[in-house]
Protein backbone atom coordinates (compact mmCIF):
# COMPACT_ATOMS: atom_id res chain seq x y z
CA UNK A 1 0.00 0.00 0.00
CA UNK A 2 1.23 3.52 -0.75
CA UNK A 3 0.29 6.37 1.60
CA UNK A 4 1.37 10.01 1.03
CA UNK A 5 4.13 8.89 -1.28
CA UNK A 6 5.48 6.33 1.21
CA UNK A 7 5.34 2.63 0.67
CA UNK A 8 3.72 0.97 3.68
CA UNK A 9 4.02 -2.79 4.13
CA UNK A 10 1.30 -3.93 6.54
CA UNK A 11 2.13 -7.60 5.96
CA UNK A 12 3.80 -7.95 9.35
CA UNK A 13 1.80 -7.67 12.63
CA UNK A 14 4.49 -5.36 14.08
CA UNK A 15 4.17 -2.95 11.15
CA UNK A 16 0.38 -3.00 11.44
CA UNK A 17 0.52 -2.29 15.19
CA UNK A 18 3.00 0.58 14.71
CA UNK A 19 0.93 2.05 11.90
CA UNK A 20 -2.24 1.98 14.01
CA UNK A 21 -0.41 3.52 16.99
CA UNK A 22 0.94 6.36 14.81
CA UNK A 23 -2.54 7.03 13.39
CA UNK A 24 -4.00 7.06 16.93
CA UNK A 25 -1.27 9.49 18.17
CA UNK A 26 -1.76 11.84 15.22
CA UNK A 27 -5.55 11.79 15.78
CA UNK A 28 -5.04 12.74 19.47
CA UNK A 29 -2.81 15.67 18.48
CA UNK A 30 -5.12 16.97 15.77
CA UNK A 31 -8.38 16.37 17.68
CA UNK A 32 -7.60 16.64 21.40
CA UNK A 33 -10.37 15.68 23.83
CA UNK A 34 -12.38 18.64 25.12
CA UNK A 35 -13.54 18.00 28.66
CA UNK A 36 -14.75 20.48 31.25
CA UNK A 37 -13.19 20.20 34.71
CA UNK A 38 -15.50 18.57 37.20
CA UNK A 39 -14.16 20.27 40.34
CA UNK A 40 -12.51 23.52 41.35
CA UNK A 41 -8.80 23.19 42.25
CA UNK A 42 -8.13 23.54 46.00
CA UNK A 43 -5.92 26.62 45.69
CA UNK A 44 -8.80 28.66 44.20
CA UNK A 45 -11.64 27.66 46.56
CA UNK A 46 -11.13 30.66 48.84
CA UNK A 47 -10.83 33.02 45.89
CA UNK A 48 -7.72 34.59 44.48
CA UNK A 49 -6.47 38.11 44.20
CA UNK A 50 -3.61 39.30 42.06
CA UNK A 51 -2.80 42.06 44.53
CA UNK A 52 0.10 41.34 46.90
CA UNK A 53 -0.57 41.50 50.64
CA UNK A 54 1.88 44.38 50.99
CA UNK A 55 3.85 46.48 48.58
CA UNK A 56 7.58 45.83 48.80
CA UNK A 57 9.53 48.73 50.28
CA UNK A 58 10.66 51.32 47.78
CA UNK A 59 14.40 51.50 47.27
CA UNK A 60 15.85 54.82 46.18
CA UNK A 61 19.30 55.23 44.70
CA UNK A 62 21.40 57.31 47.09
CA UNK A 63 24.94 58.42 47.69
CA UNK A 64 26.37 56.87 50.87
CA UNK A 65 29.46 57.52 52.93
CA UNK A 66 30.92 54.91 55.27
CA UNK A 67 29.20 56.72 58.16
CA UNK A 68 25.76 56.88 56.48
CA UNK A 69 26.05 53.25 55.35
CA UNK A 70 26.81 51.91 58.84
CA UNK A 71 23.22 52.06 60.23
CA UNK A 72 22.07 49.61 57.52
CA UNK A 73 23.50 46.54 59.26
CA UNK A 74 20.17 44.72 59.67
CA UNK A 75 19.99 45.17 63.43
CA UNK A 76 16.41 45.25 64.75
CA UNK A 77 15.13 43.77 61.47
CA UNK A 78 16.14 46.79 59.36
CA UNK A 79 17.54 46.92 55.85
CA UNK A 80 20.94 45.45 55.11
CA UNK A 81 23.27 47.26 52.74
CA UNK A 82 26.89 46.62 51.85
CA UNK A 83 29.31 48.16 49.38
CA UNK A 84 31.75 46.49 47.02
CA UNK A 85 34.10 48.61 44.91
CA UNK A 86 31.96 51.72 45.38
CA UNK A 87 28.62 50.08 44.53
CA UNK A 88 26.07 49.77 47.34
CA UNK A 89 23.80 46.71 47.28
CA UNK A 90 20.59 46.09 49.22
CA UNK A 91 21.17 42.54 50.46
CA UNK A 92 18.18 42.48 52.80
CA UNK A 93 16.77 39.50 50.87
CA UNK A 94 19.89 37.57 51.98
CA UNK A 95 19.35 38.30 55.69
CA UNK A 96 20.41 34.74 56.62
CA UNK A 97 23.85 35.42 55.12
CA UNK A 98 24.35 39.17 55.69
CA UNK A 99 22.23 39.77 58.79
CA UNK A 100 23.63 40.21 62.31
CA UNK A 101 24.02 36.44 62.88
CA UNK A 102 24.91 35.49 59.31
CA UNK A 103 28.22 34.19 57.95
CA UNK A 104 28.89 37.53 56.22
CA UNK A 105 27.27 39.63 58.96
CA UNK A 106 30.44 41.69 59.53
CA UNK A 107 30.07 43.13 55.99
CA UNK A 108 26.58 44.52 56.69
CA UNK A 109 26.53 48.31 56.67
CA UNK A 110 30.16 48.41 55.58
CA UNK A 111 32.51 48.51 52.59
CA UNK A 112 33.15 44.81 51.95
CA UNK A 113 35.53 45.33 49.00
CA UNK A 114 38.77 44.13 50.64
CA UNK A 115 37.14 41.18 52.38
CA UNK A 116 35.42 40.02 49.19
CA UNK A 117 38.62 40.48 47.16
CA UNK A 118 40.68 38.45 49.63
CA UNK A 119 37.91 35.97 50.49
CA UNK A 120 38.31 36.83 54.16
CA UNK A 121 35.67 37.46 56.80
CA UNK A 122 38.16 38.86 59.31
CA UNK A 123 37.24 42.16 60.93
CA UNK A 124 40.66 43.58 60.02
CA UNK A 125 39.52 43.48 56.37
CA UNK A 126 37.03 46.26 57.19
CA UNK A 127 38.03 49.91 57.00
CA UNK A 128 36.85 51.91 60.04
CA UNK A 129 33.78 54.03 59.22
CA UNK A 130 35.55 57.27 60.17
CA UNK A 131 38.55 56.50 57.91
CA UNK A 132 38.77 57.27 54.17
CA UNK A 133 37.34 54.70 51.75
CA UNK A 134 39.89 51.95 51.13
CA UNK A 135 41.66 52.72 47.80
CA UNK A 136 42.48 49.00 47.33
CA UNK A 137 45.72 49.88 45.53
CA UNK A 138 47.69 47.04 47.15
CA UNK A 139 45.41 44.27 45.83
CA UNK A 140 46.89 41.71 43.45
CA UNK A 141 45.34 41.38 39.98
CA UNK A 142 43.67 38.07 40.90
CA UNK A 143 42.17 39.69 44.01
CA UNK A 144 40.80 42.56 41.91
CA UNK A 145 39.30 40.02 39.49
CA UNK A 146 37.79 38.17 42.45
CA UNK A 147 36.23 41.42 43.74
CA UNK A 148 34.84 42.21 40.28
CA UNK A 149 33.35 38.71 40.19
CA UNK A 150 31.53 39.46 43.44
CA UNK A 151 30.24 42.75 42.02
CA UNK A 152 28.90 40.88 38.99
CA UNK A 153 27.33 38.20 41.19
CA UNK A 154 25.68 40.77 43.45
CA UNK A 155 24.50 42.83 40.44
CA UNK A 156 22.58 39.82 39.16
CA UNK A 157 21.15 38.91 42.55
CA UNK A 158 20.55 42.08 44.59
CA UNK A 159 19.30 45.62 44.01
CA UNK A 160 21.94 48.28 43.40
CA UNK A 161 20.78 51.09 45.63
CA UNK A 162 23.63 53.56 45.74
CA UNK A 163 27.22 54.59 45.48
CA UNK A 164 29.85 54.79 48.24
CA UNK A 165 31.89 57.99 48.43
CA UNK A 166 34.30 59.56 50.95
CA UNK A 167 32.92 60.81 54.28
CA UNK A 168 33.58 64.44 53.42
CA UNK A 169 32.11 64.21 49.90
CA UNK A 170 28.57 64.99 50.97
Amino acid sequence: MELLGFSVDLGSPVNTALFLYILYSVQKIIFPPIAKPTKVPNEFKGGYTWMPKAHPPTVLYRIYTPKTLEPFSGKDGGRILLAINGTVFDVTAGRNFYGPNGMYGNFAGRDASRGMAKQSFDFDMLTPVDAPVDPLTDLAPDEIDNMKGWVEHFSNKYIICGKLVENDAL
